[in-house]
């Protein structure tokens, strides 16, 4: 992916104050989120990434904000930015839950946070949907991968930490050379019963594109037996049950 950076005042200009201030853009907004980016010690902006908005690539989008690449100084890192049109009222909550994923070494590891913005390590990688369905992506690493990804859920499951978001985990597992990691904790709560394990499991191996790509690549067992795995967990979440699924999923 081609990094060209800009100096962050590139976000006083057309197109690039809208990914600022999205989707509202006011001038009175810009300038408190410049000041507030400064403080930051963000430097450089690049946009670069597979989403386009208002002719502009970024790295992802959601319903609380935007990511862009950013320089944080000298250090490339990741920078959500809060739409103004948010249903949070800042950033501080998000910075909470993804300091919890970190402790169980979880997640892109949290740098720092602002009303507006959220600063997190840069994880350069793939999709798990675009890395699984690469002809040179072999069954081993996917049970790898796949194997690796439900026991950080069961992690989170076992501390409490509901992500909300693993029914659609094609989006929210990022794969590289180093492994996997869990990305974008918008939706994470420790106020629900976690359900990272049963919904990724379903996620990945049941009725998605996903799990269409998974089942070419590795043999798994018939939906009623992934089921009826699921329902043993859900019931009672022991490391005993977990490891029972992964087994039982032939992991």
């Amino acid at each position: 992916m081609t990094q060209h950076f800009q100096t962050i005042s590139v976000f006083k200009k057309d197109p690039y104050k809208k990914i600022l201030t999205f989707p509202q853009v006011t001038e009175s907004e810009i300038t408190k989120r410049m000041v507030e980016l400064r403080k930051l010690g963000i430097t450089h902006i690049s946009f670069t990434g597979p989403l386009q908005i208002e002719k502009c690539h970024i790295l992802g989008k959601g319903y609380v904000g935007m990511v862009v690449l950013a320089k944080k100084r000298s250090r490339v890192v990741a920078l959500k930015i809060r739409r103004t049109d948010s249903p949070r009222k800042n950033m501080t909550n998000e910075a909470k839950l993804l300091k919890t994923a970190n402790k169980l070494e979880i997640g892109p590891k949290f740098i720092k946070n602002s009303k507006n913005f959220l600063i997190m390590e840069y994880i350069d990688g793939e999709k798990i949907i675009d890395w699984a369905k690469k002809s040179e992506t072999k069954a081993k690493e996917i049970r790898s991968v796949v194997k690796n990804v439900l026991r950080e859920c069961f992690l989170l499951d076992d501390a409490g930490l509901d992500h909300g978001e693993l029914s659609t985990i094609d989006k929210h597992v990022i794969v590289n050379k180093k492994g996997n990691t869990m990305i974008d904790f918008e939706s994470s709560s420790e106020n629900r019963k976690p359900s990272n394990v049963t919904g990724a499991t379903q996620g990945i191996l049941i009725g998605t594109g996903l799990a269409k790509i998974i089942q070419k690549k590795i043999k798994i067992p018939t939906k009623k037996k992934i089921i009826d795995l699921i329902r043993i967990y859900k019931k009672n979440p022991t490391l005993e049950n977990f490891e029972s699924l992964i087994v039982g999923l032939k992991l």
